[in-house]
């Protein structure tokens, strides 16, 4: 049974006919009057028409921006994978066929065996072009070797003399590729002027931590901008001018 209580509280509903969005109703059980009321929760009355609802987006925190981070490198990491285990080999068995094509029909044709030496210059041409671009992605080598190999290659582009002391251990993809951006980036930037950079790669509590000696401090920044992404940190060692920029990259 329904009953409206004698001193209606602040709020509640008034005494009257139901309607069907009336908020809540107050019932009591006859056989039990002196226990508390309960309350049954009906549909709440809907918002006019021209009411909209305002939803402000907040900015992830640092964990979910160090996830979202991690989960941009193994995209990247995927997608330099697609590139040359797909469109890559595919080219090269193409060219490779035209290559038989052209022992077969050489003597036939003797002008088509020229148009296939320039067929098969085009596609070397545009699979060192695709390769160049996955490993802009994720260089291959980062990920079939690791840290230490792809560092060492990224040495020998640049015009310094650079050593890498690294271990043959592998460290998390997400901190393998942001350490090796930041210094690739900064070996790439060297002139032969610099005749003794040193990179040192090692693993401290969970940490990858890597060294660059013998470079320009101020580059400091644009490491800085590879790692922060992953929480990563960098400490400056050697004033203004040429001294040690260590990156430390938390690992997952």
């Amino acid at each position: 049974m329904i009953v409206e209580p004698a001193h209606r509280p602040l709020g509640a509903p008034a005494a009257g006919p139901r309607t069907e969005w009336q908020e809540a109703a107050v019932v009591t059980d006859p056989a039990a009057r002196d226990e508390r009321p309960h309350v049954v929760a009906r549909p709440a009355e809907p918002p006019d028409a021209d009411e909209t609802d305002t939803v402000r987006l907040v900015a992830p925190g640092r964990d979910d921006l160090v996830r979202s981070n991690r989960a941009h490198w193994a995209r990247r990491q995927r997608l330099e994978r697609q590139l040359h285990d797909g469109a890559s080999l595919r080219i090269s068995a193409l060219a490779l066929r035209i290559g038989v094509m052209r022992h077969r029909f050489a003597q036939a044709s003797p002008d088509l065996d020229e148009s296939i030496d320039d067929l098969q210059e085009q596609l070397h041409a545009v699979l060192q072009e695709l390769r160049d671009v996955a490993g802009r992605i994720y260089p291959t080598l980062l990920d079939e070797a690791g840290l230490g190999p792809a560092l060492r290659e990224a040495a020998d582009r640049s015009e310094a003399v650079v050593r890498v002391i690294a271990p043959d251990s592998r460290f998390d993809p997400a901190a393998e590729g942001a350490a090796y951006f930041a210094v690739a980036d900064l070996l790439g930037g060297l002139g032969a002027a610099f005749r003794d950079v040193t990179v040192t790669v090692t693993a401290e509590d969970g940490t990858l931590v890597v060294a660059v000696g013998g470079v320009p401090v101020d580059a400091a920044g644009r490491m800085l901008d590879e790692v922060a992404g992953l929480d990563g940190t960098i400490d400056v060692t050697g004033g203004t001018g040429v001294g040690i920029i260590t990156a430390r990259i938390p690992c997952a």
